[in-house]
């Protein structure tokens, strides 16, 4: 059983080499790639635990308007923040651990008012009270349970009064689950996808931002199908399911390892789910 560890660094995850494997992943150690970079080597722009159709429902309750200052923790490729800038923000801040990262992200985010600063989501370089929405997807499942608390202090701290604060994160389900089938889990995750996943149940989470100041107004969940077929041509649309079939196939050793992961996935399909929440600060 792997040991807990005390801190996860970063909360933002290295990005990848390149957003599709245009060079061969031959010569590199794809034993070693975090799950989610290695399928963003193949093409998958997608990487939300509920897929496009749950962070669609989480940016309709946080309701973003143009008179919002909006505030995203660890953008990663910027697929959400795409979404969220349709609806027009007053202003936009993407909080980026990785300067590489931040670089990739800077091209696709920019114009008046879109900023994408360094930062750790624990411990921003934001001021208190500058935001009315924030949100942080597929981050805080990645970190140890007393360094989620401290992001979700975070974001109640940048929040003006009556904010919003949007979760899009993995549960473990059911409630009652015992710890040793919890924990189980959690490693078998960790040991596929090179992440150390601590996903909570649906009442942990609750739990977990209420502790910290919030009232919860919506849950939302979905089921966690990120490697299914059906859920990648939803997410990506059919033209981009070959391209990333394709990639998958002529690539064996990424191959073997997405492989590896959605046999996880499968294997405790019954105890996993895709969950987003939305929270007001009092």
């Amino acid at each position: 059983m792997m040991q807990e560890q005390e801190v996860l660094e970063p909360v933002s995850p290295a990005p990848p080499q390149a957003p599709a494997p245009h060079r061969s992943t031959a010569n590199q150690t794809l034993n070693a790639e975090q799950g989610h970079w290695l399928l963003a080597k193949m093409g998958k722009k997608v990487l939300r635990p509920g897929g496009k159709e749950l962070t669609l429902q989480l940016m309709e309750k946080l309701a973003i308007s143009p008179q919002d200052d909006l505030v995203e923790f660890a953008p990663g490729l910027g697929f959400t923040a795409g979404i969220a800038l349709q609806r027009n923000p007053r202003t936009y801040t993407g909080v980026e651990l990785n300067e590489e990262a931040a670089g990739i992200l800077r091209k696709k985010i920019n114009g008046p008012s879109r900023e994408i600063v360094i930062g750790n989501a624990c411990c921003c370089p934001l001021e208190r009270g500058s935001a009315d929405k924030v949100y942080g997807e597929a981050m805080l499942t990645m970190q140890a349970d007393h360094r989620k608390a401290e992001i979700v202090r975070e974001a109640y701290r940048l929040l003006r009064p009556g904010g919003l604060y949007g979760i899009h994160e993995i549960a473990l389900t059911p409630d009652s689950m015992p710890e040793a089938g919890k924990k189980q889990i959690q490693h078998d995750l960790a040991t596929t996808i090179k992440v150390n996943a601590r996903p909570l149940t649906q009442a942990e989470w609750i739990a977990l931002l209420e502790a910290e100041g919030f009232v919860v107004e919506s849950v939302m969940t979905n089921p966690m199908l990120l490697l299914e077929p059906a859920r990648i041509i939803d997410d990506e649309g059919f033209f981009r399911t070959l391209k990333i079939g394709w990639n998958i196939l002529t690539h064996p050793k990424a191959r073997k390892r997405i492989l590896e992961m959605r046999k996880v996935f499968r294997r405790y399909e019954d105890s996993m789910s895709a969950i987003a929440i939305v929270a007001r600060k009092r």
